[in-house]
């Protein structure tokens, strides 16, 4: 008998983290690392907790996470959404609950492109008169 597992695919920026939910004891798992391995800041091992706090199943799953794309912030950020997605194939009545919080929906803001004629996306080149 296979147990059971819960998927989430979660994004920020350019950030993709693929969550998958396992009935165990609380332990967060990011590539292979434990969490506290992974990341070094406390306020982004507390974003990835978020979902699992917010719900009241913090020591009921494991969290096994694979994620790449973007820096720490981003993938925290990408890991809370797919636990979030991922919490809503366990029980669907707690979309109400983490909707409100906002973990639900994606981060639409992204890296603004360069454009020609321009050194960066809004930087101009230096103006001199002469």
């Amino acid at each position: 008998m296979s147990q059971a597992q819960y998927w989430g695919t979660g994004r920020r920026k350019s950030a993709v983290a693929r969550v998958r939910l396992v009935p165990g004891n609380g332990k967060v798992t990011i590539n292979k690392k434990d969490m506290d391995e992974y990341f070094g800041f406390e306020t982004l091992k507390m974003i990835v907790r978020q979902p699992l706090v917010l719900t009241k199943t913090e020591g009921s799953y494991d969290v096994l996470v694979n994620v790449n794309g973007g820096g720490y912030t981003g993938q925290a950020g990408a890991i809370r959404h797919g636990i979030s997605r991922a919490l809503l194939e366990v029980n669907p009545e707690l979309r109400p609950a983490l909707k409100k919080a906002g973990f639900l929906t994606r981060d639409p803001r992204m890296k603004e492109r360069k454009k020609y004629g321009l050194k960066a996306a809004r930087r101009a080149p230096q103006f001199s008169k002469r």
